[in-house]
C-alpha cells in the first residue's frame, strides 16, 4: 500500500470511528494538527484512535511520547502505522 493510499484509509477510518459528521477525507489536510487547532480532536478521540490502530493495524500503543508524535497529523500517523503495523 502506498503512503497516499494509507493516508486516505486513515482519514476514512478516523471519520468513521469518531463519527465526524459532515467531514469528508478531502476536507482533512494531511499535515494539519489533529488536536486543538486543526481537526480539533480531544483526549477521548485519542483513546478511540488508539483502539482503531490496535484493531485495524495490530499496533499496540505503549510509548506515550511516541504516540503524541504520531498523532501530530495524518501524515505523521501514516508514517507511524507504516513502520509499526502487524496487519
Amino acid at each position: 500500500m502506498s503512503t497516499e493510499e494509507l493516508i486516505q484509509e486513515l482519514k476514512a477510518n478516523i471519520i468513521e470511528v469518531l463519527n465526524l459528521e459532515d467531514v469528508t477525507p478531502e476536507q482533512i489536510n494531511s499535515d494539519e494538527p489533529l488536536f486543538e487547532e486543526g481537526l480539533g480532536l480531544d483526549s477521548i478521540d485519542a483513546l478511540e484512535m488508539v483502539v482503531m490502530l490496535e484493531k485495524s493495524y495490530g499496533i499496540a500503543v505503549q510509548d506515550i511520547e511516541e504516540t503524541k508524535k504520531a498523532f501530530a497529523s495524518i501524515s505523521a500517523l501514516a508514517a507511524f502505522v507504516a513502520e509499526n503495523r502487524t496487519k
